[in-house]
């Protein structure tokens, strides 16, 4: 890895591709989707945001809060964790989101030497359901000085802990790929498919579908409801801020859709009762 490498990034999901479709068409970000094992999926983003700001042509954002953005949004309103792994030139690392708790993540410089808190991997092996002893002596071994390791062998090592709970990703979809060459990669893999945006209310019906058949379903319904609803609005609209403020495009969006999930929580019986008629005519409305 080196000054000049492109930046790439990685946001895998531990759920079916059917599972993750509808909550990632809600980035409205261009990205491919694809199944990396048993029960796991990758999404890989176009880049553009981190490239060249994207379509307003604005200045680039750093990876690692984009994708960490992303993977909190995706996270939120989803029972299953979201990892988002980035490098560019000077660093690589992850970030692992899963529900409201804060997201957990760790850094190295491009030479591989650790710049990360101990017990941050820690908290990751615990929140990934990871073996305490063996799994947690290997990732003990990544984020120990190590001269003939380089950010991008870590991010491997890593990658290799994850296949004993399943994650197997596609070839050519890992952090040996050029990030400018991970799209393409994923475009020519068969099984991939595009995220494609199809409106707020076909992306609203879909998303009540998930969450009623997932373990989230008895909380939509009556004061449970309204207390988690009232809790997601509380928290994204502080984070949504804070986005702005930093001009970071990804946490933005991450406290905008919570607050959505919490709107959408607060309003679900009209929703179903009207045919999900609240949400008619918005098809037109732009990004968030």
């Amino acid at each position: 890895m080196n000054a000049t490498s492109p930046a790439g990034a990685l946001l895998l999901c531990r759920a079916e591709p059917e599972t993750v479709r509808p909550v990632a068409r809600l980035l409205r970000e261009r990205m491919l989707l694809a199944p990396a094992g048993d029960g796991w999926s990758v999404l890989v983003p176009e880049g553009k945001p981190w490239r060249d700001g994207g379509a307003g042509g604005a200045d680039a954002e750093p990876v690692d809060r984009v994708v960490a953005g992303w993977a909190a949004a995706l996270a939120v309103g989803s029972t299953w964790p979201v990892l988002a792994l980035w490098w560019d030139g000077d660093r690589a690392g992850h970030t692992l989101a899963s529900g409201f708790r804060r997201p957990v993540g760790y850094v190295w410089l491009a030479d591989g030497t650790p710049a990360g808190e101990d017990e941050a991997m820690r908290t990751f092996a615990e929140r990934l359901g990871l073996d305490p002893v063996l799994d947690v002596q290997a990732l003990d071994e990544l984020i120990r000085p190590d001269p003939d390791a380089d950010a991008r062998v870590r991010l491997r090592g890593l990658l290799a802990v994850l296949t004993r709970i399943g994650l197997d990703l596609p070839p050519g979809l890992d952090p040996e790929t050029p990030g400018d060459r991970l799209y393409a990669a994923a475009d020519e893999r068969p099984e991939a498919e595009p995220v494609v945006w199809t409106g707020w209310r076909a992306a609203m019906t879909a998303e009540l579908d998930v969450v009623e058949n997932s373990r989230l379903g008895p909380w939509m319904r009556g004061p449970r409801a309204r207390a988690l609803g009232g809790a997601q609005v509380a928290a994204g609209l502080p984070l949504a801020l804070w986005g702005i403020g930093r001009r970071s495009g990804g946490w933005a969006f991450a406290g905008a859709l919570l607050v959505a999930h919490g709107a959408l929580g607060l309003a679900y019986d009209r929703f179903r009762a009207d045919g999900v008629e609240g949400v008619d005519g918005a098809e037109d409305v732009g990004p968030v």
